[in-house]
């Protein structure tokens, strides 16, 4: 009885996970369109841009580090309500707790990479970043790319950090 409630609730894990991944690319692309400065970035792919392809994959690839780890904290805050009682105040609460945890973590790692790909302008004033994009240069892609790893796994840390301080 108790290895398939296990496998029950690692399976709801895996549906939340791929529901909340899913969701979390799909703001990622929108708000990526946002960000780009008058890219469109569908046009560019079905081009064969390899400039913006490295770009889109660096904030995929950042988002999934992120949401990864909040996926494994609401793991735990599962884990923790079945330790307590899944009904119980401490139950629900800390699987809300974890819920709460992997919104913030999405949340963070978008705000992140808005906020590396604007100093990262500032930064380079005698480079037009986005203008490079479209141009196909792939050095600017993989320099912004880079960054926006970098971020990603410092956010993803932090994402870790709040999971152990809240469940």
């Amino acid at each position: 009885m108790v290895m398939l409630l296990n496998a029950v609730l690692g399976l709801v894990q895996l549906v939340i996970a791929i529901i909340f991944a899913v969701v979390a690319l799909y703001i990622g692309f929108s708000v990526l369109g946002w960000i780009t400065k008058g890219i469109d970035e569908e046009k560019e792919l079905a081009k064969g841009n390899a400039a913006v392809g490295i770009l889109v994959a660096s904030v995929f690839i950042a988002i999934a580090l992120v949401v990864q780890s909040g996926v494994s904290g609401l793991s735990v805050g599962i884990s923790k309500a079945l330790s307590v009682g899944i009904f119980t105040g401490d139950g629900i609460l800390s699987i809300i707790i974890a819920i709460v945890q992997l919104i913030l973590g999405i949340v963070l790692a978008i705000g992140a990479i808005y906020l590396a790909l604007n100093i990262l302008d500032r930064l380079t004033k005698g480079v037009e970043e986005f203008e490079e994009l479209k141009k196909g240069n792939v050095a600017v892609a993989l320099e912004m790319a880079g960054v926006i790893i970098a971020v990603a796994v410092i956010i993803q840390s932090g994402v870790i950090g709040i999971t152990a301080a809240m469940v």
